[in-house]
């Protein structure tokens, strides 16, 4: 082949290969960034955020805000009504006190008998209260240990036999008296003086209306024997609290209802 048409030849060649090369630039596809990871929309506020920060100098504010834990919330405590510190301890034949040698620490004077401190506070505010009605409450007993509630069991059992001695009279450590959350009370002048008639005088019928209003609850209701276990005693108060006093008063319910345990007819 002659010297010229080879030139001429390459020349061509390479003028095509130019030409291929800059179709094939010209044409190539851009990256597609909608394949890339996707976005969150708190990962685009979180950069939007960013930038805007950056902008003004400032720190980007979180996009993410945590849920508040519902531990954290505030709110009463649950009632307790296992320790026998607790003002809402519940004592009857199922469950007896843990430490049968129990002794409240913080015992004072309630009118002549000896009360947990709040509950003897309640105790005399009530008594002087009922007086400005023209009602007159006596104290008959409160706290009793362990032992003196061993012994008033053991006489009532002589006197009255086994049977009658278990429904109005708690065995020694199963008494609402050893808490200092207890008191019995009366008449001045003694009348139905710890009896079911007492419900009908001046003093069972004002306890009866207002006692809840100072944190105390008939503890042993009318027709309730079958799940507190004791008869009907209108003079027994047990302070629990003016908040669960109300609740009951209002429900008409025991102690034992309130705190859903079961009930305790014997031991």
């Amino acid at each position: 082949m002659p010297g010229q048409h080879v030139k001429t030849h390459i020349a061509m060649i390479v003028c095509v290969c130019l030409c291929l090369l800059a179709y094939l630039s010209w044409f190539s596809p851009e990256p597609d960034l909608s394949t890339s990871a996707p976005v969150s929309d708190s990962d685009s506020a979180t950069r939007a955020a960013a930038s805007e920060g950056a902008a003004s100098g400032t720190a980007p504010t979180p996009a993410f805000v945590p849920t508040p834990d519902p531990e954290s919330k505030a709110g009463a405590p649950a009632p307790d009504y296992d320790s026998a510190q607790s003002l809402t301890v519940v004592v009857n034949k199922h469950r007896p006190l843990t430490d049968r040698a129990y002794v409240p620490a913080d015992l004072a004077d309630a009118a002549g008998v000896p009360l947990r401190a709040e509950a003897a506070s309640a105790y005399l505010q009530m008594s002087v209260d009922a007086a400005a009605a023209g009602v007159g409450l006596t104290a008959v007993s409160g706290f009793r240990a362990a032992d003196a509630q061993g012994l008033l069991h053991d006489s009532y059992t002589t006197n009255y036999g086994v049977s009658t001695a278990e429904a109005i009279s708690a065995r020694a450590g199963f008494s609402e008296h050893q808490t200092g959350l207890a008191v019995d009370i009366g008449n001045n002048d003694g009348a139905c003086s710890l009896q079911s008639c007492f419900a009908a005088t001046p003093a069972g019928a004002w306890a009866a209306a207002n006692a809840h209003r100072y944190g105390f609850i008939i503890r042993y209701p009318d027709g309730a024997e079958h799940i507190t276990g004791f008869t009907y005693e209108p003079w027994h108060l047990r302070y629990v609290g003016p908040d669960v006093a109300q609740k009951l008063f209002d429900a008409g319910i025991t102690l034992e209802e309130y705190a859903g345990l079961p009930a305790a007819p014997g031991y």
